[in-house]
């Protein structure tokens, strides 16, 4: 079956390098052929984008550099060629069979994984559309919202203006109501395009097309997988990262991916365990400067409470 999509866009940053190796292969594994693009959400692992187009033909998005915030470089592809037809993932992600053939089967010009909630549900994971009457009295009730770290989507349908009153689109981007709107991109992503089809009738199909492995990963191994026997689905590890793989539920899948990903490299056993070195030292300073920030904070708060009451101490904590 030829390519259902025009190309498949990966969201990656600075400190998921190994990860968006994982994703390209487990992409390039089923489709050898379909294009791929990075989307840069901010400065990425040096030489990871040529690394990318030198042995898998991953091209970059030409975008302004920058901080893209939470997931918010997600929706570009929404603003690119007119017509063209995309999928975006995250890359905590991987391909457990030919998913794009699950595309094929419809014409609506977006698809989706079918994501059934209650109101509560909805309301902590997305947005509260009552909170948001405040600020848009003609927002809608909801109930079957869409994880946006795999959707299918067209380009052109939804115009950069009807987000420009939800988020800033400046570097670095950030949502204009985060107390309204939940988890960067999705929350904002959701209201934008649920409000669009309840009010202008845009199409969209929900169909299972995600497996978050904190419910099941049953069917889903390397045998499976590797033999085409496994459903065609999209591994979604979302909240379920790690600094080790083997401390990840799945572990082996991404490990098979991940050494599938260097055999196109002359010393690739070397390679991979030259990055797995590297991507260990990034996750620890990381870890260490976060928690250098969090004392630091805390320290600040302590002085300025002393000096300046609790009204000074928020201020300060909120900028």
């Amino acid at each position: 079956m030829t390519n259902t999509v025009d190309c498949i866009y990966i969201a990656a940053c600075a400190r998921d390098a190994r990860l968006t190796r994982i994703c390209v292969a487990s992409i390039r594994y089923f489709y050898p052929e379909v294009p791929i693009r990075l989307l840069a959400g901010d400065i990425l692992q040096r030489g990871l984008a040529e690394e990318l187009h030198r042995y898998w033909g991953v091209e970059l998005v030409n975008l302004p550099r920058g901080d893209y915030g939470w997931g918010l470089v997600k929706l570009e592809p929404l603003f690119g060629p007119a017509g063209q037809r995309f999928l975006v993932m995250d890359v905590d992600t991987a391909f457990t069979g030919r998913v794009l053939d699950i595309r094929a089967e419809s014409d609506a010009p977006f698809f989706v994984d079918d994501e059934q909630l209650s109101d509560s549900d909805f309301k902590r994971l997305y947005y509260d559309w009552d909170k948001l009457r405040e600020i848009d009295p003609r927002v809608q009730p909801a109930r079957a919202a869409f994880n946006v770290g795999q959707w299918f989507g067209t380009a052109g349908l939804v115009k950069r203006e009807e987000f420009d009153p939800w988020v800033e689109w400046t570097l670095p981007r950030r949502v204009r109501y985060p107390e309204y709107f939940m988890g960067g991109d999705q929350g904002v992503m959701n209201y934008v395009i649920l409000q669009k089809e309840a009010c202008e009738g845009l199409r969209i199909e929900r169909r299972t097309i995600m497996r978050w492995p904190g419910n099941s990963m049953v069917g889903l191994t390397v045998d499976s997988v590797s033999k085409g026997t496994a459903p065609p689905l999209v591994i979604h590890w979302a909240g379920m990262k790690k600094t080790l793989l083997r401390n990840m539920v799945g572990a082996g899948l991404l490990v098979f991916f991940e050494k599938f990903y260097y055999q196109r490299f002359r010393a690739g056993k070397l390679r991979r365990l030259l990055a797995i070195s590297y991507h260990f030292r990034l996750q620890c300073l990381h870890a260490i400067r976060w928690r250098i920030r969090l004392q630091y904070r805390k320290w600040i708060g302590t002085r300025l409470s002393k000096n300046n009451g609790p009204e000074i101490v928020k201020q300060s904590i909120a900028t």
